[in-house]
């Protein structure tokens, strides 16, 4: 993580800002949503949508395409051990755990089934961590 270009990172230009808006925006609608109907924000929160449109972003950047398919198998890997929590903390929420305590667990709990994903796929030669 230390040798992470954090001068470029942490740099924003203006296309960068509005790439920022349109991103917001996509989860700021989602959530505006989600107060008339929540299964229907739930079913576009669940469509990759935030991928996509950082895949897009990365098209636009003109990002070589091998990149961008490193980006897009990735995303499938991390996603399998974040879903659990969406059994989890439903389940911990209904049976009288706090908002915060419950999502604190479930952070925890996605944050070890990460490393065992991440161990667990090294053994079939894929590396999502490499060194």
């Amino acid at each position: 993580m230390s040798g992470l270009p954090w001068d470029k990172i942490l740099s924003f230009s203006a296309a960068d800002l509005v790439k920022f808006g349109i991103s917001a925006a996509v989860i700021v609608l989602v959530t505006k949503i989600q107060v008339v109907n929540d299964r229907l924000s739930a079913l576009l929160i669940a469509l990759p949508l935030t991928s996509v449109v950082a895949m897009i972003w990365m098209h636009l950047e003109k990002q070589e395409p091998e990149r961008v398919a490193n980006h897009a198998s990735g995303t499938f890997w991390f996603v399998l051990p974040t879903l659990p929590m969406f059994l989890i903390l439903p389940w911990m929420l209904r049976n009288g755990w706090g908002f915060w305590v419950a999502l604190t667990a479930n952070g925890l709990i996605t944050i070890g089934l990460f490393w065992v994903t991440v161990f667990t796929l090294r053994r079939f030669g894929i590396d999502l961590m490499p060194k």
